[in-house]
């Protein structure tokens, strides 16, 4: 039973720390992005 238990809470922990990884490097495309079209504009 604590096997089990130990094995769900590590599994959820994995899940949701690729999902937050994924979910940061989306924002810092979106920050680059961002940050070129800016230069664009001033050029």
């Amino acid at each position: 039973m604590v096997k089990k238990l130990v094995f769900a809470l590590v599994a959820g922990g994995i899940v949701l720390s690729a999902s937050a990884c994924n979910t940061v490097k989306g924002a810092g495309r979106d920050v680059e992005s961002v940050g070129q079209a800016g230069e664009n504009a001033i050029k």
